[in-house]
């Protein structure tokens, strides 16, 4: 559906982006530092007053349509996001009428990239627009991951929702998820951001996911600190059950990576601590996949390739790497030729291939 053939199906239309984490992950949901950049890819939603009290939601790259009201959540998956979101304007006073509602995007699904936050933050950005209530940028984030965790039933942090709603496609954006303090963060001079798939789709919902946030509350908890971000020693963490502290130490250590990530200019130093997160992840927090891995070890063997790990909460999913902007395509189209060569299926998808027609 063109940008046009949407258009004429509206009274309001918004678009957000999906993201991809440089550094930081798996921090946000312990009040540590996030360095989240948003891709071009973008979610568009358009609604239209229905006339009634009852809600239709067409997903156009799902070829399905979901009718539903307000009294009871849909039971597709992908409508629950939409649902949250209308629910929780209902709830902070916002009368919401019928609608029907249209979703177009070219967001990668499942492969890490927020298509979740993207579809929650520009469905909020539209009722803003429709209903012409006041709110800002964060409550929107907030709105969103609220959507996500109470509806959706995925107990996330916030990185996804603030990088979808605040980032920029040209720098980072450097978060601290427990203050919502931020700011943008230039990259590496001569770097660019490659993401390819890894060929092993992810569902966070059905995941090893809410297991690690549950194991993370449950060291904070041994270690009589609120969240893990207040760790100061990693001494501390000797305390700890031989797992508990291995997921503690890859937390502790990945958002002093961030931080220190937050202030290098250096391409190289920069993609040391993108593969220093990547074997943190794999080792100590479990959350890679051998396909991953496998295709992690090519990106950071690959010349022009400065730093290379696993983005997004894992289980599946995407690798990220820093380039050499002059090398990237190269990069890519060699890795992904081994990577097949081995029996392994992957795609780039980032920087795409085949650009559509964007969202200014």
């Amino acid at each position: 559906m063109t940008e046009s053939e949407l258009d004429n199906k509206l009274d309001a239309v918004a678009a957000a982006p999906g993201r991809v984490n440089l550094l930081g992950e798996h921090t946000d949901y312990n009040d540590g530092f996030v360095l989240p950049v948003a891709i071009a890819q973008r979610t568009r939603v358009a609604m239209r007053r229905s006339g009634s009290d009852k809600f239709s939601l067409h997903a156009e790259e799902l070829g399905e349509t979901v009718r539903f009201s307000l009294d009871a959540p849909p039971q597709e998956h992908f409508a629950t996001y939409v649902f949250g979101c209308l629910a929780l304007v209902r709830e902070s006073g916002v009368e919401v009428p019928g609608l029907d509602i249209e979703v177009a995007s070219d967001v990668p699904m499942g492969v890490g990239l927020s298509s979740s936050a993207a579809l929650e933050v520009a469905t909020l950005r539209c009722l803003r627009q429709l209903l012409r209530f006041d709110i800002d940028d964060v409550r929107i984030a907030q709105l969103a991951q609220r959507a996500e965790i109470e509806y959706a039933h995925v107990n996330c942090g916030i990185m996804d929702q603030m990088a979808s709603s605040l980032a920029a496609t040209d720098r980072a954006l450097l978060i601290d998820t427990q203050s919502l303090q931020r700011r943008d963060v230039p990259l590496p001079p001569g770097t660019a951001v490659l993401v390819l798939d890894s060929g092993v789709a992810r569902k966070l919902a059905g995941s090893g996911y809410n297991q690690r946030r549950a194991e993370c509350e449950e060291a904070a908890k041994q270690l009589q600190v609120r969240s893990l971000r207040e760790v100061r020693d990693p001494r501390q963490l000797d305390t700890l059950p031989d797992l508990l502290r291995r997921r503690a130490r890859h937390v502790f250590t990945e958002n002093a990576r961030v931080l220190q990530a937050a202030e290098c200019d250096e391409p190289a130093r920069f993609g040391a601590l993108m593969n220093a997160s990547h074997t943190s992840m794999r080792d100590d927090y479990e959350v890679s996949t051998p396909a991953i891995d496998r295709l992690v070890a090519l990106l950071q063997a690959q010349p022009g390739v400065f730093g290379a790990r696993l983005t997004g909460g894992g289980f599946g999913g995407a690798c990220v790497a820093l380039c050499d902007e002059d090398a990237l395509q190269q990069a890519a189209d060699a890795v992904l030729a081994r990577y097949f060569a081995e029996g392994f299926n992957g795609k780039q998808l980032v920087p795409a291939l085949n650009a559509t027609t964007r969202v200014p």
